[in-house]
């Protein structure tokens, strides 16, 4: 990457700036490939060191990233880039550095590593903790992370909410005041349609909770991802406990999942979401490698590309028209009997249900509303966290009609508040969800042939399209640039509640408004 049409001495300064941000960007890349590791194969004794070594290189990076000399050359350049459109790669990097360079001044590199140190504590507690069922040993963790929340939050004075600076973190430009309306708007949409829903005869999906070899699911699914474009020559794929997305560089991008041999959705769809999420890290710019504008633009955003490859395709009818027959060959004894039009029904039924990763498209934000009204009242000192697990219940009960009768599938089930803090860790799915029917709706109306396409296994035009309007840009736009720039319009509800409604409808014969 270079600043087009400037004297040699420019031309050095946004070198140099290069090459610290590059080593930057290699040790929080060696930071998360211990973190992956730490997630797939570590044995559960190398924790404590590994939360040590976390912790180093997370401190190191946050040094060279708020040393004065990359202040210094963002003080050179950024009167060179106020020349520029601000489009322009040199002058988005610029802005986007200022932007993450100011941030990070404000919280002491110590304090990085000690929240890194406790998140790595943090995860390893939780992932013996629930399988055990044992919420009295997380919550401690809880505690401090919940402390460690306030103390970030406290490094950037001034905010309306507490929450405002940890949700900006993940979902830039965002806060309370932004989400909380949006969420209760479509809360007020969802409750009539999973009423309506809850009235008509149920969807028998038993065909697939039956006997599903965890082998053969995976080469299912690996077949999926790489007619998608996942690019196995860039990437994996392994399992862990809960499934997730990474990136040591752009010729690196990693996948992970899991399986039930008793149900066949669970893996299935998680390795079309994770690999979406891959998608978009794979289509990044190369030119913006080991810079800030090598991710995506935000956790709203990213989850859109996970949720549109899982949902609005994979779980479309033209999909399984294609592959139905196919998944059916895998599974004859269990499936061949079994036809298009039940299956397509099992995959989509609606029903509230107590786990968030298995919800289906309906009530999956309901989910994320309990969680960010959780996450609230705790920052806002309403909640303590010994009466969380209570609180839990009675919004699953009040919300969906469900409760759990163990904290493992209560508020045990989400690795996010033992693997990050507390605030800002969640609106980003319901945001995803929003951009995807968007994004989508867009999409579609530039390639009305997608869904044709689609229903013969190919997926170019649609990865294509994603490639040069979303993938590409990486960070260089803001969510709210990149909405605008990508459909027209600013961020709105009426694409996805049109989706809703429209494919819903259809399945269970409603007439959904």
């Amino acid at each position: 990457m270079k600043i087009a049409h400037h004297s040699p001495e420019v031309q050095s300064y946004f070198t140099a700036l290069l090459e610290r941000l590059g080593e930057v960007n290699d040790l929080r890349s060696a930071a998360d490939l211990l973190g992956w590791d730490q997630t797939t194969y570590m044995p559960p004794g190398g924790a404590a060191a590994r939360a040590r070594q976390l912790a180093t290189l997370q401190r190191l990076a946050h040094e060279k990233f708020i040393a004065p000399a990359i202040g210094h050359l963002l003080d050179k350049l950024e009167k060179v880039v106020e020349e520029l459109p601000p489009d322009d790669d040199a002058a988005a990097l610029v802005r986007v550095t200022r932007r993450d360079y100011e941030r990070l001044q404000r919280i002491p590199s110590a304090f990085t590593a000690q929240i890194t140190t406790h998140i790595a504590d943090s995860y390893e507690a939780w992932a013996q903790a629930r399988p055990a069922n044992d919420f009295a040993r997380l919550a401690p963790y809880l505690e401090k992370t919940l402390a460690l929340s306030h103390a970030f939050a406290d490094f950037f004075p001034g905010y309306t909410h507490v929450a405002d600076p940890l949700i900006n973190l993940s979902d830039y430009g965002m806060t309370v005041a932004t989400v909380q309306p949006l969420l209760r708007e479509l809360r007020t949409h969802l409750q009539p349609i999973v009423k309506a829903i809850s009235a008509q005869p149920a969807i028998d999906d038993r065909c697939l909770t039956q006997a599903f070899p965890e082998k053969a699911q995976w080469d299912f699914g690996v077949q999926i991802i790489q007619q998608f474009g996942y690019d196995f020559q860039r990437g994996r794929q392994d399992k862990t406990h809960h499934p997730f997305m990474t990136k040591f560089s752009l010729n690196d991008v990693r996948i992970t999942t899991r399986f039930s041999e008793a149900y066949l959705a669970e893996g299935l769809f998680s390795t079309l979401h994770e690999a979406g999420h891959a998608l978009y890290e794979m289509g990044i710019n190369p030119a913006f490698e080991r810079t800030p504008l090598a991710d995506g633009a935000s956790a709203g955003v990213h989850e859109s590309q996970s949720r549109l490859w899982e949902n609005q395709v994979g779980r479309s009818l033209a999909f399984w028209q294609h592959y139905y027959p196919q998944l059916q060959a895998t599974f004859p004894e269990q499936l061949g009997k079994i036809d298009l039009a039940t299956f397509y029904r099992a995959i989509n039924v609606v029903r509230p249900s107590l786990i968030r990763t298995d919800a289906d498209e309906v009530t999956y934000n309901l989910h994320i509303i309990i969680r960010f009204e959780l996450e609230l009242a705790l920052l806002e000192g309403k909640l303590a966290v010994r009466d969380l697990p209570a609180a839990w219940d009675e919004l699953y009960d009040t919300t969906l009609g469900v409760s759990a009768s163990d904290y493992r599938d209560g508020v045990l089930q989400d690795v996010h508040w033992f693997s990050g803090l507390i605030g800002g860790a969640f609106q980003g799915y319901t945001l995803g969800n929003i951009m995807a029917a968007q994004f989508y709706a867009k999409a579609l109306q530039t390639h009305p042939t997608i869904p044709a396409e689609i229903a013969d296994g190919h997926f170019a035009t649609l990865h294509q399209w994603l490639r040069t309007n979303i993938y590409q840009h990486g960070n260089k736009f803001t969510t709210a640039d990149l909405v605008q720039r990508v459909t027209g319009t600013p961020l709105t509800l009426q694409p996805y509640l049109h989706y809703l409604h429209n494919k819903y409808g259809a399945i269970y014969n409603l007439a959904l408004s």
